[in-house]
């Protein structure tokens, strides 16, 4: 996805959150990367990040975090891979995640020392200075969980006006491209013909005409099925899983008409497509 970063305002916005809150803030790309409009973190977050493996162990946690966000469709509210907390948002378009608002490198309101030991355990790889990393832990803030929220819940407001204002935006993209990337994320979960309309901001006449042109002439329910199919035939031959929770986890909720419809675009039910391909016979 061509993603367009307006970081001159970025910058300004971050800043102005640090300025009045205290609390670092900054932006990542959809994979979860530092987007590096700012420099700067807490002492704590620098010397963790000073060190090539804490660095790594970072980018990694921050990939996680990214991706737990996007499976929640929502607010994000962790401990990161060195036990302080953060938060993930989502700034979509579309309904589909472009980069995300992240806030943290603090600590709620439990026992510190509590904290400092989950945090002390994951830490076996450090070979800095522990005492100046536990010093640099102790100064940071501490807020309670209904201040963490509370403060979450304002900049998911923020994120609207972040993608109203153009100041982050993916790059034209055609109405069937739109479609396309929707259903790519959307297809596991209940969707109708007048959710997907109000979704995407367009009309259903023209939402079924783009489907065609998708599909190559299919109506829009047999492209969402035969999404749902392909990607229960990847489930059915990666995993164990029974065919009825495969089912429920692409999006149908009865199996009896899940195992229909498979049979319908496959010409096998599910339990025979698993035996087939499992036993090496072809797909």
């Amino acid at each position: 996805m061509n993603v367009l970063f307006n970081n001159e305002r970025l910058l300004r916005l971050i800043s102005n959150l640090h300025t009045l809150t205290g609390i670092w803030a900054n932006i990542f790309d959809v994979n979860g990367k530092d987007i590096q409009i700012i420099g700067s973190q807490n002492p704590f977050c620098q010397r963790i990040n000073a060190t090539p493996e804490g660095h790594a162990r970072c980018e990694a946690c921050d990939a996680a975090a990214v991706k737990k966000c996007s499976s929640l469709r929502g607010i994000n509210v962790y401990r990161c891979h060195a036990g302080i907390c953060e938060v993930v948002l989502p700034i979509a378009e579309s309904g589909i995640p472009i980069a995300y608002l992240v806030f943290g490198q603090l600590l709620d309101d439990s026992p510190i020392d509590k904290q400092w030991e989950v945090t002390r355990s994951t830490l076996d790889w450090y070979k800095g200075d522990m005492e100046a990393l536990h010093d640099s832990f102790l100064s940071m803030n501490q807020y309670t969980r209904e201040e963490i929220e509370a403060y979450a819940e304002l900049l998911e407001a923020l994120t609207s006006y972040i993608q109203l204002e153009g100041i982050i935006h993916s790059a034209e993209y055609t109405d069937v491209q739109r479609l396309e990337m929707y259903l790519d994320q959307h297809y596991m979960e209940p969707l109708s013909l007048k959710k997907i309309s109000s979704d995407l901001h367009m009309g259903t006449t023209k939402l079924c005409a783009l489907a065609k042109r998708l599909s190559g002439g299919s109506t829009l329910t047999h492209v969402i099925a035969e999404r749902r199919i392909n990607a229960a035939k990847k489930l059915l031959i990666r995993s164990d899983a029974p065919v009825s929770a495969v089912a429920e986890e692409v999006g149908f909720s009865d199996y009896n008409y899940f195992t229909k419809i498979f049979k319908s675009l496959t010409g096998l039910t599910p339990s025979a497509y698993r035996k087939k391909n499992r036993s090496g016979d072809g797909q």
